[in-house]
C-alpha cells in the first residue's frame, strides 16, 4: 500500500533527532485572507494549514511542538487539536498583542526557559515544509555549535522577503525586512524563510535584547540574528534547493496556489510506487490516502479523508471517495462514496452514491441511480439499477431488482429492513420497514410488502389485473363521436 503523503524520513541505522523543541507562529489575524476562519484553519488537501507544519516536525522526529497562537486563540487551540491524530500532545502559547516575531517566540518562553537544545522556529503558514529540510537544520545546528541556523532561498523575484546581509568574506551580518531595507539591499536575491534553529540555551538572552526599531513598531526575530553576529558568534545558513518549500500563505489565491503544489507532490509519490494517475492536473487527493499498486485514478476523481485503495483498482472518471476502505479490484464510476467498507472485486457506478455505514461485501454489484444507506450486502449481492436501500442488511446472492425502495423512515423515526441470503425482490418492489424477508424468498414485480416473508416463499402485494376486451376501441370511438357533434353544432 502505497502513502499519498510526505516521504518516510526514517530509516534503518538513521540517527535519532538531536532533541528539539519546535516553535510555531499562528498567532496573526490573517487580514488578507478575508475569511472568518483564521488562516491556521483553512483547509489544505485534508488538514488546516498549521496541521500540515506540525506533520513535518512530527515525522522529523521533533520532540515537543508548540503553537503560538493570538487572534481566535481558542478556535485554533481546538481545531488543531480536533484534526491532529496526537493533538492532544499539542502545547500552546498564547500571544497577547501581536507586536512581532519576536515577540510572538517571547510568548513561548514560560514552556522552553529551561530547555537547553535546540528550538526550531517556523511559520505556521508554510506547509509545503519537508521533514528532511527540518532534520539538515537541525544536525547543521548541532555540528556546528552556533546559536542560529537560518534557512535560507535564492528568488528571481524576491519582492516581500527579508534579505540576508553578507559581510565581504560571505559571513552572515544580519537580515533586512524589504520594508526597512535600502534599495542596494533589496537587490539582494538570498531571502529568509522565516525558519530558523536556535541555541536554546542562548535564545531567550537575544530576545530579551530585541526593541521595536523599524517602520512596524514591532519586535522582529530577525533582529536576534544581528546581535548574536555583534556579540561574535557567527550564525550559519541552509539553503533551500527548491524555494517553493517555503512558500507561505496571506492570501486565498496563494492557498489554491500552495495546494496545486502539494497535491503534485502527494500524486508524484503515488505514480513513483506505482499507481497511474492519468491527469494529475484532475486528481483531487489529500495527504493521509493510501493507494495500492497497479491502482488506476482517471480525470476528475477526488479521494479525500483517509481513503484507503486497495491494488488494482480503477477510480473514476468523477468519483468522490471520502473516509472509505477498498479492496482490492475495486471499480468505481462516476459515483460518491462516503465512510464506507468496500471489498474486493466491487463494482459501484455509474451515479450511484454510497452514504455513511455502508458496507459492501465481495464481489457485490451496484449499478447506475442506486443509493445506500447504513447498508450491509453481503457478498455478490446485486442492485443493478434505480434504487434506494437504506437501513438494510441483505444476505449473500441476492438480488435487487430496478426500482426497488426500502422505507425506512416514519416520519419520527428509522426502521431497518432484512433480507436473507440468495433472495429475489423483484422490480418497482417497496419493502416497508421494519420488515424481513427470509432465504431463499421471491418478492414479486411491483409488490408493497408489509409483513415478514417466510424463507423460500413467494410474496405477491399488489392489485389483482382487470381486464376489459376492446375497451380501448370503444374509447377511441365515442371521443371521435363527441368531436363530431362538436363540429356539427357549430
Amino acid at each position: 500500500m502505497t502513502h499519498a503523503t510526505y516521504q518516510d524520513v526514517s530509516s534503518e541505522g538513521e540517527q535519532p533527532l538531536p532533541p528539539t523543541v519546535a516553535v510555531l507562529l499562528a498567532a496573526g489575524k490573517s487580514t488578507r485572507m478575508r475569511s472568518r476562519l483564521p488562516k491556521s484553519l483553512h483547509p489544505l488537501c485534508g488538514l488546516p494549514v498549521t496541521a500540515h507544519v506540525v506533520r513535518a516536525c512530527r515525522e522529523a522526529g521533533v520532540e515537543r511542538v508548540i503553537v503560538v497562537v493570538g487572534h481566535e486563540a481558542e478556535r485554533v487551540r481546538s481545531g488543531l487539536i480536533e484534526a491532529i491524530p496526537d493533538g492532544h500532545l499539542l502545547e500552546f502559547a498564547h500571544q497577547e498583542r501581536p507586536l512581532g516575531t519576536g515577540d510572538a517566540v517571547r510568548a513561548a518562553q514560560s514552556l522552553l526557559a529551561s530547555w537547553p537544545h535546540t528550538v526550531l522556529v517556523l511559520a505556521g503558514d508554510t506547509p509545503l515544509l519537508r521533514p528532511q529540510t527540518l532534520r539538515q537544520l537541525v544536525e547543521t545546528r548541532v555540528r556546528t555549535h552556533v546559536p542560529a541556523v537560518m534557512l535560507t532561498m535564492e528568488l528571481q523575484n524576491p519582492t516581500g522577503y527579508g534579505r540576508i546581509l553578507r559581510d565581504e568574506k560571505g559571513r552572515v551580518i544580519g537580515v533586512v525586512e524589504e520594508r526597512d531595507a535600502t534599495p542596494e539591499q533589496r537587490r539582494c536575491c538570498e531571502c529568509n524563510s522565516s525558519i530558523y534553529a536556535f541555541d536554546g540555551s542562548r535564545l531567550w538572552e537575544a530576545l530579551a535584547q530585541l526593541r521595536p526599531n523599524n517602520a512596524q513598531g514591532e519586535y522582529y526575530l530577525t533582529d536576534v540574528i544581528g546581535w548574536f553576529v555583534q556579540q561574535g558568534a557567527p550564525v550559519e545558513t541552509v539553503a533551500l534547493e527548491d524555494p517553493k518549500e517555503a512558500l507561505g500563505i496571506n492570501t486565498r489565491v496563494e492557498l489554491a496556489q500552495v495546494a496545486a503544489l502539494l497535491r503534485a507532490r502527494l500524486l508524484e509519490d503515488l505514480m513513483l510506487s506505482g499507481v497511474t494517475v492519468v491527469d494529475p492536473m484532475s486528481t483531487w487527493i489529500d495527504v493521509d490516502v493510501t493507494v495500492g499498486q497497479d491502482s488506476v485514478i482517471h480525470p476528475n476523481t477526488l479521494l479525500l479523508r483517509g481513503t484507503q485503495v486497495g491494488e488494482e483498482c480503477v477510480l473514476g472518471p468523477f468519483a468522490r471517495i471520502e473516509g472509505c476502505r477498498l479492496g482490492n479490484r475495486v471499480q468505481v464510476y462516476a459515483s460518491w462514496l462516503v465512510d464506507s467498507v468496500l471489498e474486493d472485486d466491487v463494482r459501484v457506478g455509474p451515479y450511484a452514491q454510497v452514504r455513511p455505514n455502508s458496507h459492501l461485501g465481495a464481489g457485490v454489484r451496484i449499478g447506475n441511480f442506486v443509493e445506500l444507506k447504513n447498508a450491509t450486502l453481503g457478498p455478490r449481492v446485486q442492485a443493478s439499477h434505480l434504487s434506494y436501500l437504506g437501513d438494510v442488511e441483505i444476505g449473500e446472492g441476492t438480488n435487487i431488482g430496478a426500482g426497488t425502495i426500502t422505507c425506512n423512515y416514519d416520519g419520527y423515526q428509522k426502521h431497518r429492513t432484512r433480507i436473507g441470503s440468495r433472495a429475489f425482490i423483484g422490480s418497482h418492489s417497496t419493502l416497508v420497514a421494519p420488515v424481513e424477508v427470509g432465504e431463499g424468498a421471491f418478492v414479486a414485480a411491483g409488490s408493497v410488502i408489509t409483513a415478514n416473508v417466510p424463507a423460500d416463499a413467494l410474496a405477491i402485494a399488489r392489485s389483482y389485473q382487470t381486464v376489459k376486451e376492446g375497451w380501448a376501441a370503444d374509447y377511441r370511438q365515442r371521443k371521435a363521436n363527441k368531436g363530431e357533434q362538436k363540429n356539427a353544432s357549430k
